[in-house]
């Protein structure tokens, strides 16, 4: 795959080229997949009903639909038509943030596990009110008692999080411009950093990014935006390993981590921790002297604003240190509404 340059671009055709299974592995939703039978992420947005059948609010979004001919059907938000973004903010309260401010929230999360300031760069504001950065050039200093891989392991959240913005900056999302790898600010590029810094050899870098991605989580409401998340990540794993190497890595380097990508950036209403309008109201008939009797039953968890009762399908991820029972490996399937209760 050829290096990025300019702006945000669309990648699908690209990704396709690069390894026929590859989307196949991006657009897997496992909450819904079944053993022998794969279910994808679906749009939940009708924005692309005007395109015709498989575009439907309810629809998986399925490889074809968006490569080839249709490989510009979903594109990142700066390229999207000004009244699609208007639409979105209005409905769907989308907003995106600038990379600087993106920038400044994660610091504020470094200085808290450094006990330091300027971890990685340094705020700079220009005469024009212009908001930028100053990367850090030396090697990150770690605290007395914690490690490099104590950093690269710890557990970092994006929620709601479009595009990812806060994991990773291959592009600003307010303004499309592309961002060079050593400039990068998001939680996963600062993760990947450490890991080029403190490794030799491809086996080792290897293993330490793999602890990376199984590190970062996000989630996301509509299905384009998290396609897009989940391949700004993925892309961003070729880059770092070409800037450290010089090359590309593998492609089955590069499933695998698709693979990790694909189970730790998922589609959920957030609110409810359940899949998107699978939550709400049913209708069960039950018999009577005079025939049948229908009978509407509200959700329970959205009556008491309980997120343990709702009647949704709750969204498995997988917790990759915790030990699966039945297989003994390590990854264990979890509902994540079970692991903000473990937290809690």
């Amino acid at each position: 795959m050829e290096k990025t340059t300019g702006e945000a671009d669309i990648q699908e055709n690209k990704l396709k080229e690069l390894s026929p299974n590859l989307l196949n592995t991006l657009l897997k939703d496992h909450t819904t997949s079944k053993e022998g039978k794969q279910c994808n992420i679906f749009w939940a947005t009708s924005d692309y009903e005007p395109l015709g059948r498989g575009y439907e609010y309810g629809s998986q979004i399925l490889p074809e639909l968006i490569t080839g001919e249709n490989g510009h059907v979903v594109m990142p938000r700066v390229l999207k038509h000004r009244n699609t973004q208007s639409t979105r903010s209005r409905e769907m309260a989308e907003v995106f943030t600038p990379s600087w401010i993106c920038n400044a929230q994660n610091n504020l999360i470094d200085e808290a596990w450094f006990g330091r300031k300027d971890v990685f760069n340094h705020e700079v504001t220009s005469k024009d009110g212009t908001h930028s950065w100053e990367i850090n050039p030396d090697k990150i200093a770690f605290p007395e008692g914690r490690t490099w891989k104590d950093y690269v392991r710890e557990n970092r959240l994006e929620i709601t999080c479009g595009e990812a913005p806060y994991l990773v900056s291959r592009y600003d999302t307010t303004t499309g411009t592309f961002i060079p790898v050593e400039k990068r600010i998001g939680l996963l590029d600062r993760k990947l950093r450490i890991v080029s810094e403190n490794t030799t050899t491809t086996r080792e870098w290897l293993e330490a990014a793999k602890d990376a991605y199984r590190s970062i989580y996000a989630y996301e409401w509509q299905g384009d935006s998290l396609l897009l998340a989940r391949e700004a990540l993925l892309l961003s794993f070729i880059e770092y390993y070409r800037n450290k190497f010089g090359k590309d890595p593998q492609i089955k380097s590069i499933n695998h981590i698709a693979y990790i990508i694909s189970w730790n950036v998922w589609q959920m209403d957030g609110l409810k921790g359940v899949v998107p309008d699978s939550c709400g109201e049913r209708v069960r008939m039950e018999p009577s002297l005079f025939g049948t009797i229908e009978r509407r039953e509200p959700c329970e968890g959205c009556l008491k604003n309980d997120l343990t009762k709702h009647n949704g399908i709750y969204c498995i991820i997988k917790d990759w240190r915790a030990t699966d029972k039945a297989t003994g490996k390590k990854g264990k399937r979890i509902r994540f509404i079970d692991l903000i209760n473990e937290e809690a």
